[in-house]
């Protein structure tokens, strides 16, 4: 039987969203007169009813009490992804049901794997961020992290390249304590990390980031990395391209002994930098 194919429309903020504009129309109101009532501006309240940006639940409560809408709009928001940008919301749902993830991150350490203060430098190193918006997102990617904490926790099979241990995300003390917590999770029985040494020179993984997650009873997916937004597919020609660049980058990667060393010794590296 074929897998099933995602439905990546019929989302939790996207129903949400929809009932909020149903709301507000049965009022004869537009998105200007209920952002003066609930002291939000229009441009967020139509970020919410397009699902672009999830709601506090502070917002969602001024819309209730504006619209009147009996209890209609809480309920809806707990299934919302609360910070993660709207283009990466199937990704995380997918994350959180999968059973194998595959990782390849040239720059970064996966942001299942970084810590908290890790994650929280490379965050705010997007132009403009606000601190608020720092700690949102962060509260998110730390939320993405439970998946490990599953009775059943996926298969994390995470390849970086030895540049990400090199480059000092948040300084010295930042990343000693990450590379402790990635020890740590280098013994976790699901997670395994690899590293791929920078003398081999180019590799097909160069040109960007990306994930693959096998999920049971629906097509397998992929998540591609950019500058600007990423990218969920399960089309399969596209996964199994991806698939076959994860098998290429691996192929050049050290055995899982040698690559818990090098983080070892990067570790002692920062620890001696103090």
């Amino acid at each position: 039987m074929p897998r099933k194919k995602r439905d990546m429309s019929n989302t939790p903020e996207s129903r949400l969203g929809e009932e909020l504009r149903r709301s507000r129309e049965a009022l004869g109101w537009t998105q200007d007169d209920l952002a003066e009532r609930i002291q939000f501006s229009g441009s967020m309240v139509g970020f919410v009813e397009r699902a672009e940006r999830s709601p506090t639940e502070d917002f969602i409560l001024r819309c209730e009490a504006a619209l009147g809408a009996d209890g209609k709009l809480v309920p809806l928001l707990a299934g919302c992804e609360k910070s993660s940008p709207r283009w990466f919301r199937p990704w995380t749902k997918i994350e959180a049901e999968a059973r194998v993830l595959r990782l390849w991150e040239p720059l970064v350490l996966p942001g299942l794997l970084q810590t908290a203060e890790y994650a929280r430098a490379v965050l705010r190193t997007e132009p403009g961020v606000l601190e608020r918006d720092v700690e949102e997102l962060l509260a998110a990617r730390m939320q993405r992290q439970k998946v490990l904490d599953r009775p059943d926790p996926p298969i994390v099979a995470a390849i970086i390249d030895e540049g990400v241990l090199n480059r000092p995300v948040g300084g010295r003390e930042v990343m000693h304590r990450q590379m402790e917590h990635l020890l740590v999770m280098v013994k976790h029985p699901r997670v395994t990390v690899q590293v791929v040494p920078v003398s081999i020179g180019a590799t097909t993984g160069l040109a960007g980031a990306f994930a693959l997650a096998q999920v049971a009873g629906a097509r397998d997916a992929a998540y591609l990395d950019d500058s600007l937004n990423g990218r969920v597919t399960d089309r399969a020609d596209e996964v199994h391209a991806i698939s076959l660049k994860y098998d290429a980058v691996r192929a050049w990667a050290h055995p899982l002994h040698v690559s818990e060393q090098l983080i070892r010794e990067m570790k002692v590296k920062y620890e001696s930098q103090g």
